[in-house]
């Protein structure tokens, strides 16, 4: 464990977790290139996350400051703003409880993670060349019907390599949010979620932890949270000039290096 290993995890965590190329398949896989693997690999994982997610609250610091002290102005705010948060998260969190273990028995590793990848990039390019028509612009045009739609495609997510990021914007896509507001939607719902899976799962690996792996912990955490605040906005950007058919596109290239370097795991 050293800081060369948390700032490089640190930077793949903080560029890919919001982004629809899938956080976890990325870890993974930057883990066997590193040679940093294992229960405790994991737990770092988890913990850098958080990072991640703080980088989120901060940037929306005033929606989560208006789900706490809701505007008249604001629909999504106060109770409303987080009963649609609870219809996203609810589906996901059940299904986790229920198939844990068969996904981290089965669905972990190289060459699951390689054909996550793979469908997620033709799902995107499907849903990009899908006639739709955008009937819900921003935030306050979220309703329960498509929170909870969003929340039923977070599911595939489950699978390790699919993306969180790219399963709920392309289900806030096929039932009719444009494609900026999925995106912004995504990351605001991610924290929950997240918060509730990291929070989880440090209970149970906190433990392999000694006071002298702080200052690793601590890189990691100070990476991916500036790595996340530079490609969440990066991306809100890149969504006023292109599609999701370039990180397709990047998704189709990984997938098959991946069956390459790592065959038969």
């Amino acid at each position: 464990m050293d800081w060369f290993t948390a700032i490089i995890l640190g930077i793949v965590e903080g560029l890919t977790e919001f982004l629809p190329v899938s956080s976890t398949g990325h870890l993974i896989l930057t883990g066997h290139l590193l040679d940093f693997t294992g229960a405790k690999a994991n737990a770092f994982e988890v913990i850098i996350q958080l990072g991640a997610i703080l980088a989120v609250v901060v940037l929306y610091r005033q929606r989560f400051w208006g789900l706490v002290r809701p505007k008249a102005e604001q629909r999504f705010s106060g109770m409303r703003g987080l009963w649609l948060l609870f219809l996203t998260t609810l589906p996901a969190g059940i299904v986790g409880l229920l198939a844990e273990d068969a996904i981290d028995a089965h669905l972990f590793g190289p060459t699951t993670v390689a054909w996550a990848l793979g469908v997620g990039a033709v799902a995107i390019i499907v849903v990009e060349c899908l006639p739709r028509k955008s009937r819900f612009q921003v935030l306050d045009d979220m309703t329960p019907l498509l929170a909870l739609g969003i929340g039923l495609f977070q599911c595939l997510a489950l699978w390790p390599g699919f993306s969180r990021s790219a399963a709920t914007i392309m289900g806030g896509m096929v039932l009719g949010a444009e494609r900026r507001l999925a995106a912004e939607y995504s990351f605001i719902a991610a924290v929950p979620v997240m918060v509730a899976a990291t929070g989880f799962k440090l209970l149970d690996t906190w433990h392999l932890f000694t006071p002298s792996d702080l200052g690793f912990l601590a890189v990691g955490f100070v990476v991916s949270f500036f790595s996340a605040w530079a490609a969440v906005k990066a991306f809100i950007g890149l969504l006023k000039l292109i599609t999701l058919r370039p990180f397709a596109y990047y998704r189709l290239v990984i997938a098959p290096l991946v069956l390459i370097f790592w065959p038969g795991e």
